[in-house]
């Protein structure tokens, strides 16, 4: 799988490359995906346009449907990613990390809409985090 980053903030994000790159290296999946890391300002405006929730989130995901080789856009917000790890008393990496493959699985087709849908959904996030040592502390 090749991961494209794009960097929509003023934030040095080597880092955070570095750790999406470690967790998405080791997953078997022939197409590719987009990470767009972006500003609470930037995420609201995309959920106010595409689900019509006129607030800030801190991941969203949309499906590529024209182009057979990607699996689809993943957009986190970086400030709200933040206060969240601090939230949950763990580490920017591992918040990060739980993010993207939050939004990587929604591009596979999981939600989390019953609490049986969610339960798989948080399995698999800590399966493929545990792989590439993020696991919760």
């Amino acid at each position: 799988m090749k991961i494209n980053i794009f960097n929509q903030t003023e934030e040095n994000i080597t880092n955070y490359e570095k750790v999406l790159k470690k967790i998405f290296k080791k997953l078997k999946d022939k197409k590719n995906i987009n990470i767009i890391l972006t500003t609470d300002e930037k995420i609201k405006r995309l959920n106010k346009e595409f689900r019509n929730i006129d607030k800030k989130t801190d991941v969203l995901s949309f499906i590529n449907d024209e182009d057979p080789k990607s699996n689809g856009d993943i957009f986190i917000s970086l400030e709200t990613m933040w206060q969240q790890a601090k939230e949950y008393g763990h580490g920017c990496d591992r918040e990060i990390g739980f993010l993207a493959v939050h939004g990587y699985l929604h591009l596979k087709g999981y939600d989390h809409e019953t609490k049986e849908e969610e339960r798989e959904m948080n399995e698999l996030t800590e399966i493929i985090l545990k792989e590439a040592k993020l696991e919760r502390k």
